[in-house]
């Protein structure tokens, strides 16, 4: 056997190349992340955090950019391979990328070919989507007032009357009965179209002194009501509080006066409805509101959802609550510092619940038929179009963007939201939302119809964030996201998930 030969200097260079092998990979791999991914080490909270964890980001890129080669206008144009590793053109931001991806061409732009609605002659001068209610000869309507009808629609029924009195207002009757979009003082209808508004009302009106011998006053005329309004005037009397009334039920006083100017002078006021009926809130109580005469109502069964701040406004809900109610009315009648406590609101200004409440009416009532019908179209087209193909999320490494769209109720077009996976929370996407519309210098829809003295600031107090589609009962009351938990599973299970916010 022949000994073994001294290597020379070319097989000790090949030796020790194919020592440092793994070293060697490791090195390209990183390197081909860097130059592939354009990635900002920095802004992307450290690309090397460990071996593994590098090789494992090379093994997740988004799965839009993994399936799909790219020109050079960033269009994809179908998978390609090149060596065995497929082609892709990773944008500096996955934000960019979907901005453009993301995208949907609409085939009505809304402001060319406004929504018409037929059936009203109202001058809608401004909303937030053209909007043209009216009559135009051989133009065919996006919606129509008037009675269903199967050959005309679709249809919308508009009333402010109550469901005890009509039947047909009932929203799930209105429904069977062929109604598209459904208008009443209920905030479970479309489009919520109640007795409230700032311009209406001089809610915030300051306070005159209460002159009347009398504690309270009544305007009631409707002496055949469906509730119990006149038996809780009859048990207020009996409880020795004194009452003017100045309507033709149990008159004591000339009806023919001014009501606001009138209540002014009063401690209390009957705001006794004809009806007891969720939502149905009349001028009788937002009268009381102006006046600055503690509401003693007779009426909806969630009248607290109406009131300015806790302890504002006192409630008869049954016939065995007039006793309590009338000692309260004594109680507060004897005790100015306790009286004064149910009107501080005049003073401090409303709960924020109050004015996310009002602030709907601030965008007019067709103006709002407008943006929901205009929306459901949207989405019907959105649903017939093919858009599987929408990324809404995009991965790199080990960080998910998500992609969703926010907009502020009474407004119409969305704005674009970023959310990452390791930080997707309520917290963030509620920062997300600030901060998107303060680099927009957003101005809420109802900074000019509030009273001058609630309009604050220019800095945005966001009051809430829910999935755009659900009714106003819903978003002012009824819904929130349970946790952090339930806001991941909406979104990844709604891409490019849409939300509508309240300010405040």
């Amino acid at each position: 056997m022949s000994p073994p030969q001294p290597e020379n200097t070319h097989q000790k260079m090949r030796r020790k190349c194919s020592n440092l092998m793994p070293l060697c990979v490791l090195v390209v791999v990183i390197a081909e992340i860097m130059f592939l991914g354009r990635v900002n080490v920095a802004h992307k909270n450290s690309l090397v955090n460990s071996w593994a964890g590098s090789l494992y980001q090379f093994s997740t890129l988004p799965w839009s950019l993994m399936s799909y080669g790219f020109d050079d206008d960033d269009n994809r144009v179908g998978s390609g391979q090149v060596g065995g590793i497929e082609e892709y053109s990773v944008p500096d931001e996955c934000e960019e990328w979907l901005e453009k991806h993301d995208f949907v061409a609409y085939s009505r732009d809304f402001e060319k070919e406004p929504v018409y609605v037929s059936g009203s002659n109202e001058d809608m001068k401004s909303c937030a989507v053209g909007c043209k209610l009216g009559f135009i000869r051989d133009k065919k309507a996006d919606a129509t007032f008037g009675a269903a009808k199967t050959d005309k629609g679709p249809f919308v029924l508009r009333s402010m009357e109550p469901v005890s009195y009509y039947p047909e207002n009932n929203i799930d009757y209105a429904r069977r009965r062929g109604y598209a979009y459904i208008m009443t003082t209920s905030l479970s209808s479309d489009i919520p179209a109640g007795y409230f508004s700032w311009a209406e009302y001089d809610i915030m009106a300051p306070l005159q002194p209460k002159t009347e011998n009398a504690l309270a006053a009544a305007f009631i005329s409707n002496c055949v009501a469906h509730n119990l309004r006149l038996q809780a005037l009859e048990g207020l009397k009996a409880a020795n509080i004194t009452v003017d009334s100045y309507g033709a039920c149990y008159r004591t006083r000339d009806g023919d006066v001014n009501k606001v100017d009138t209540l002014k002078r009063y401690k209390f006021s009957l705001a006794f409805e004809n009806s007891n009926e969720e939502d149905y809130v009349t001028e009788k109580y937002f009268q009381s509101l102006v006046a600055g005469a503690i509401p003693v109502v007779v009426g909806a069964p969630n009248i607290q959802d109406f009131a300015p701040l806790p302890g504002s406004v006192l409630h008869i809900k049954e016939v065995k609550h007039v006793e309590p109610v009338a000692k309260t009315m004594k109680y507060l009648a004897d005790n100015p510092d306790a009286y004064n406590q149910s009107l501080r609101w005049k003073f401090e200004g409303p709960s924020d619940s109050f004015k996310a409440l009002l602030d709907m009416a601030a965008v007019h009532s067709s103006c709002r038929l407008c943006i929901h019908i205009a929306t459901m179209m949207r989405e019907e087209e959105e649903n017939n179009l093919n858009l599987t193909e929408r990324p809404c999320k995009c991965t790199r490494g080990l960080e998910t963007v998500y992609h969703v769209y926010v907009r502020e109720r009474g407004r119409f077009e969305m704005e674009s939201i970023f959310i990452r996976s390791g930080n997707l929370t309520l917290k963030a996407l509620e920062s997300a939302v600030l901060l998107k519309f303060k680099s927009l210098k957003h101005v809420p829809v109802w900074k000019e119809e509030r009273p001058k003295i609630l309009r604050g600031t220019d800095e945005l107090k966001l009051y809430r964030v829910y999935p755009l589609g659900l009714t106003q009962r819903e978003a002012l009351y009824t819904f929130s996201f349970k946790g952090d938990d339930e806001l991941k599973i909406h979104i990844e299970e709604n891409p490019c998930a849409k939300f509508e916010v309240i300010f405040v």
